[in-house]
């Protein structure tokens, strides 16, 4: 018998890590989308064992604004603006851990990335680039080794993960519409979940980004600070509708080859979700849609995130 506050949205465990887009730090925006990084129940790791299995899909749209310079695949750009459709199949695995407070998942993501990119560039040594780039390929698998959940009570719970960024991505350093960053990323994540008890919840998720150097560029890439909220609302038969936001900031400087000293990117967003949980033949069904549009942003490009999910869980 599966409890009442596990039999809610569980899309949190197939994407743990949080959503990756196009490009780097090095690009001016690294792994994360503002305010796609939390999702419902992030803080619950469920009790009863099984398999969670989710299809997600992230599009943004962002530009650039002004004349900053962006390091991209080892040269400069000004005027850069990114399309980026990210679809990933998550698939979830929940330990058998028994009825104790701790609880444990594992977890592993196949990204596939659809790319257009547009930017002027002054590439180093006489280096030549096309300022336009399209593609579609695989991105850089997401593979989350372990994520332990403790549960205070019914409605209060809090999760510990470390999910992994694996460079199996299509990378090109002579291409802009590169899915792979050529970089592993370990992204140390902690979220709380508080139920209201009548359909409704608070999530706040928390994460930071380190990644490895580029050695295609000679580049490191400067490490990220993530926070997230979403609160909801239900209005019964499984419907509920909220707000999530999102803050992204650098915390230290890139290095290496093209490196701009203070180019620190920084973003803001909030905006609305709507969602639906439910049974499907026997499985426990989410479907989620959310829109997140950027109003704050500093040397990262600004835009609008619309992400769609589907998740089934079978306990």
């Amino acid at each position: 018998m599966i409890k009442p506050w596990v039999v809610r949205p569980l899309l949190a465990l197939c994407m743990v890590g949080g959503s990756p887009l196009v490009l780097a730090v090095e690009g001016g925006v690294g792994r994360p989308i503002t305010g796609q990084q939390v999702f419902s129940n992030a803080g619950i790791v469920p009790p009863e064992p099984g398999w969670v299995m989710s299809l997600t899909s992230i599009w943004y749209d962002g530009e650039l604004k002004g004349n900053t310079q962006v390091p991209i695949v080892g040269a400069l750009s000004t005027g850069l603006d990114m399309k980026v459709s990210y679809t990933m199949a998550n698939f979830t695995h929940v330990w058998d851990t028994g009825k104790g407070r701790w609880n444990y998942a594992s977890a592993v993501g196949v990204p596939v990335q659809y790319t257009d990119v547009s930017a002027s560039i002054t590439g180093p040594r006489g280096r030549t680039l096309g300022t336009e780039d399209t593609g579609t390929q695989f991105a850089d698998a997401l593979i989350t080794p372990i994520a332990a959940g403790y549960h205070f009570d019914a409605v209060n719970h809090i999760s510990f993960s470390l999910p992994i960024y694996v460079p199996t991505g299509a990378y090109n350093d002579n291409r802009l519409a590169n899915p792979g960053q050529n970089t592993y990323t370990f992204m140390p994540t902690v979220a709380f979940t508080h139920l209201d008890g009548r359909g409704g919840e608070l999530t706040l998720s928390s994460g930071l980004e380190f990644y490895t150097e580029n050695d295609a560029t000679d580049y490191q890439n400067g490490d990220l600070f993530t926070l997230d909220a979403l609160w909801t609302h239900g209005f019964g038969n499984g419907w509920a509708a909220g707000l999530a936001a999102g803050y992204i900031q650098q915390i230290n400087d890139d290095s290496g080859s093209g490196s701009t000293s203070g180019f620190r990117g920084r973003s803001v967003g909030a905006g609305p979700v709507v969602g639906w949980t439910g049974k499907f033949a026997d499985a426990q069904a989410n479907l989620s849609l959310r829109w997140v549009p950027e109003f704050d942003t500093k040397n990262r490009p600004e835009g609008n995130g619309i992400a769609v999910n589907m998740t089934l869980a079978f306990f």
